[in-house]
């Protein structure tokens, strides 16, 4: 079965279709690019997107999962290394950066990734110079980096775990990946066409989901995003194939986040509507570093709703 098809790149929203047409100019030039969204937004299929659509496209495609990588190892994967640069080192190791050479080279979780390498990186980054484990040869690549994460990497830098000019040197063109919750009617959508092309792979008809169904499910708040979604749709394809889905059939967690009438509850006390209102608006352009566009989408409103509430508290 094919696990990498684009089902992450369905969507009609105008959270999500911004985001594409965004790509699509970034695409077209060799500027580094940083995704950052929450765990199974799709940001390693974007950035197999963005290289399809780049004129390194008939190049290789690299990835690296920064997490993944043993710490001792982390180098000899990036850089590559000779054969008996340090003990197990039987033969010449490329690295990662040779072989993304004319392509694209992805780094997810980048945050992740050790002070030692990332400062190597930068030096790479900089120059397209790096030089392999174990190697008194200077080295050169043409390569168009693509990184991804899900944590907070100003955060980091605050804290001493990523290195501030790596972070300016990657946050050139940042890009936040809408988690399915904030991409605005997408859910039914991807619903029916995951469960369609999974109906194909599998050979099995596919299930139909009732309204309640459909109502619960379009409630949920999706923590895993598509990786979640689509996992509940092979599910249900595979223990229902051909038959309707009620509520009642879908899993606990969905049906009893269903069950929760309020998402906020109102103090006592009472608030003052205005003042929170103010606050809000104020805390999304604080956690934006003030894109506008970032802090309305946070809100889930547009970008003139968001500017029209700025004008009307004086907050601009």
């Amino acid at each position: 079965m094919n696990k990498s098809s684009n089902f992450e790149l369905l969507g009609k929203s105008p959270e999500f279709q911004a985001l594409l047409r965004s790509l699509e100019v970034a695409s077209a030039t060799d500027v580094t690019v940083m995704l950052s969204g929450e765990s199974g937004t799709g940001k390693e299929l974007l950035a197999r997107h963005i290289h399809r659509k780049s004129r390194r496209q008939h190049a290789p495609f690299i990835a690296i999962n920064c997490a993944a990588l043993p710490e001792g190892l982390a180098e000899s994967e990036f850089f590559g290394h000779i054969k008996g640069a340090f003990t197990g080192a039987i033969a010449d190791n490329p690295g990662r950066i040779h072989m993304a050479e004319g392509g694209t080279l992805f780094l997810d979780e980048i945050g992740e990734m050790s002070l030692d390498i990332q400062a190597k990186l930068l030096r790479f980054l900089e120059s397209g110079e790096y030089q392999p484990v174990g190697s008194q040869i200077q080295r050169h690549a043409d390569v168009r980096l693509v990184a991804a994460t899900n944590a907070d990497l100003r955060k980091k830098v605050d804290t001493g775990s990523f290195r501030e000019d790596l972070y300016y040197r990657l946050n050139i063109i940042p890009f936040h990946v809408p988690a399915l919750r904030e991409r605005t009617g997408d859910i039914g959508l991807l619903i029916v066409e995951i469960t369609k092309r999974l109906s194909t792979e599998y050979q099995l008809p596919a299930p139909t989901y009732n309204k309640a169904a459909m109502d619960c499910l379009q409630h949920y708040a999706w923590p895993g995003n598509i990786r979640e979604l689509r996992n509940l749709c092979e599910r249900m394809l595979i223990l229902f194939s051909g038959k309707e889905i009620n509520d009642g059939n879908l899993p606990r967690e969905i049906r009893h986040q269903q069950t929760r009438r309020w998402t906020f509850s109102l103090p006592d006390t009472g608030i003052k509507l205005e003042e929170l209102e103010q606050e809000l608006l104020q805390q999304a352009l604080e956690k934006t570093s003030g894109n506008q566009s970032q802090a309305a989408r946070i809100l889930g409103l547009t970008r003139y709703a968001f500017l029209y509430r700025l004008k009307k508290y004086q907050l601009q």
